[in-house]
């Protein structure tokens, strides 16, 4: 059992996995911020066009 535990923490696959999963949160977090600021800027351009009226 403990020899199959120090495989599992040598191998790099693991390392990989996780790095990659860093990776996919920065992206997530990222098109979040870009979402909320589009969104902020398409709701000013309709309450614009609606007073327009």
């Amino acid at each position: 059992m403990r020899a199959a535990l120090l495989r599992l923490l040598r191998r790099e696959s693991g390392a990989t996995a996780i790095e990659y999963a860093l990776v996919a949160i920065l992206i997530s977090v990222a098109a979040f911020g870009v979402t909320q600021q589009i969104g902020t800027s398409v709701t000013g351009f309709f309450a614009q066009v609606a007073n327009s009226f």
